[in-house]
C-alpha cells in the first residue's frame, strides 16, 4: 500500500499528480484552511503532510497522528509550527527557503517605490477624474529613493536580495542582525546597531522571521526614533510591527509612509489602515507569482518524498529528530 499523505489546501494540479505516483493523497482542494478539528482528524491516519501558513501544527493537531513522519510547509516562515511539539512527537518539519528570495525582494521594492512616490493615491486620484492638468507645484510630491539610505532589519537570504537591488538606486545600505554577516554576504551593506538603523534609514525594510522574541520589535518607541521623512516596509510577518502604533504614527505624519504586505490578525487587519492615504496595503503576496509558488510547492513535495523514502529532507528544520533516532 502507498503511504498516505494530506495536502491541506489547494496548490497546483501538476504537484498533486506527481505526489499521486508514490502516495495515497488526501487533497483538500479548496483555497481555504481546514478548521483545527478537521485538520487533526485528517492527519490521524497519515504518514506525511504538506501544509500552508494557515495550518497550525501543534500538540493538539498531532495528538492522534501516530503514523505521521513529516510535515512540510509551503513557506520559508514556519510560525504556524510549534516546532518543539513537532519534535517531541518524532515528526520531521521542513520549509521552502531560497526559491522565493528574488520574488519577495521584488515585492519589497514594489512597496517601497509605491510608498515613496505615492503611486496608489495618485492612481485613485486620476481614476476619480480629479486630474485637470500638469502642475509644477502639485499635491503629489514624493520621496526620492536614489541616494537615500536603505535600512534592513533581518539580513537573511531575502534581505541580501533586497540589498543587492539597492545598487541600481545608488543607495547607502545599512542593516541590523543580532550577529554581523561575513563580507561576502553583506552585499555592500554595513552592520549598525538598532538605534542607528532606526534613526538613519530613509526606508526601513523588515525581514525578520516571526517569533515571540520579536513580537512588536517595531512599536511606538522605535517609530519615534525614525525620521519624519522615513518609510517603513513590512514584508516579513504580522506581529513584528505594533500595527496600532504604526497607524497612529502615520495618522499624525510622524513618519512619511508605509508599505504593508503582512498584518496582525490577518486577514482581519485593523480597519483604521483604510482611512490613511500614506500607506500601501497588499494581501500577503510577497512570494505571489505563479512560477515562485509552483517552485515552493514543488520543494515541499521534494521534502516530503525524501522524508517518506528514508532520506534526509533537504530543508529539515529539526535535525535533532534524526540525531535522536526518534522519527517514527
Amino acid at each position: 500500500m502507498k503511504p498516505k499523505i494530506l495536502v491541506s489546501r489547494a496548490i497546483f494540479p501538476e504537484v498533486i499528480e506527481r505526489l499521486r505516483v508514490d502516495f495515497d493523497v488526501d487533497y483538500h482542494d479548496r483555497d481555504s484552511a481546514l478548521p483545527p478539528d478537521q485538520l487533526a482528524a485528517r492527519l490521524a491516519d497519515k504518514d506525511g503532510a504538506i501544509t500552508l501558513l494557515s495550518d497550525r501544527i501543534d500538540a493538539a493537531a498531532l495528538a492522534g497522528a501516530k503514523r505521521l513522519k513529516a510535515v512540510c510547509n509551503v513557506a520559508v516562515g514556519y510560525n504556524n509550527f510549534d516546532l518543539a511539539a513537532i519534535t517531541q512527537a518524532g515528526v520531521m518539519a521542513t520549509n521552502t527557503p531560497g526559491v522565493l528570495n528574488d520574488t519577495t525582494a521584488d515585492t519589497a521594492w514594489a512597496l517601497l517605490l509605491a510608498s515613496a512616490r505615492r503611486i496608489v493615491g495618485a492612481d485613485k486620484w486620476v481614476r476619480a477624474g480629479q486630474w485637470t492638468g500638469w502642475k509644477f507645484h502639485d499635491d503629489w510630491f514624493g520621496s526620492d529613493v536614489h541616494h537615500a539610505t536603505l535600512g534592513i532589519l533581518g539580513m537573511g537570504r531575502i534581505g541580501q536580495a533586497v540589498a543587492r537591488r539597492a545598487s541600481g538606486f545608488d543607495m547607502r545600505v545599512i542593516y541590523h542582525n543580532r550577529n554581523r554577516l561575513g563580507p561576502d554576504q553583506e552585499a555592500g551593506a554595513r552592520w549598525v546597531g538598532m538605534a542607528e538603523l532606526l534613526s538613519q534609514s530613509d526606508f526601513l525594510v523588515l525581514l525578520l522571521p516571526y517569533s515571540p522574541a520579536v513580537h512588536h520589535i517595531i512599536g511606538a518607541a522605535e517609530i519615534a526614533q525614525m525620521k519624519p521623512t522615513a518609510h517603513l516596509i513590512n514584508i516579513a510577518r504580522g506581529g513584528i510591527v505594533d500595527d496600532g502604533a504604526l497607524i497612529e504614527a502615520l495618522r499624525q505624519r510622524r513618519i512619511a509612509g508605509a508599505g504593508m504586505d503582512v498584518f496582525e490578525n490577518e486577514p482581519a487587519l485593523d480597519p483604521r489602515f483604510f482611512g490613511l492615504d500614506n500607506v500601501v496595503l497588499t494581501p500577503h503576496i510577497g512570494s505571489s507569482t505563479r512560477a515562485t509558488r509552483l517552485a515552493m510547492a514543488s520543494l515541499a513535495a521534494d521534502n516530503l518524498v525524501a522524508a517518506l523514502t528514508g532520506r534526509r529532507p533537504p530543508n529539515l528544520l529539526n535535525p535533532e529528530v534524526l540525531q535522536q533516532g526518534a522519527v517514527k
